[in-house]
């Protein structure tokens, strides 16, 4: 088995409608319940920071903020699930605190299933401390699933 390493050349650029048939791919794939190619097209008509994170020119991974006032929501997030574990995910995150940290954000919001034992991992390492709970907030399988809310300050001495 061929194992991929974060060294290899990676890059991000704006989300596009034209990157949606990629982006599906990896939503469906990754998610039971995905988001539809609509919700993506009305994040970028509005205007969110929706971003694309390729690997040789190819699409595995991309994000969508909603920014208000001095705070950002991350609202998805996700990498291609093969390549899942790798440190994509972290490099992918880390771009979108840097993003908040140019729009002069104080606090980054996000939400996460607690059967995501990953992305827990992932946001806790990187600071993001566990503030409440979204009771019955996603669908599952079985009915509804909880959503934990994770928050990170960023200081004033980290904003560029």
């Amino acid at each position: 088995m061929c194992t991929l390493s974060i060294e290899q050349s990676h890059s991000f650029r704006g989300m596009t409608e034209d990157d949606l048939l990629a982006i599906k791919k990896i939503e469906d794939a990754a998610y039971v319940f995905p988001w539809s190619d609509t919700i993506f097209r009305d994040c970028i008509a509005v205007g969110y920071p929706c971003w694309v994170m390729e690997l040789e020119n190819e699409i595995i991974g991309y994000s969508v903020q909603q920014h208000i006032v001095d705070e950002s929501h991350i609202l998805n997030i996700c990498i291609r699930p093969k390549l899942q574990g790798h440190g994509y995910g972290r490099s992918l995150l880390h771009f979108i605190l840097a993003q908040a940290r140019a729009e002069k954000t104080k606090s980054v919001f996000l939400e996460v299933r607690p059967s995501n034992i990953a992305a827990i991992e992932l946001y806790e390492s990187e600071g993001f401390n566990e503030i409440g709970c979204r009771k019955d907030y996603y669908p599952s399988v079985t009915g509804r699933e909880d959503a934990l809310l994770f928050a990170l300050e960023l200081s004033e001495e980290t904003l560029i």
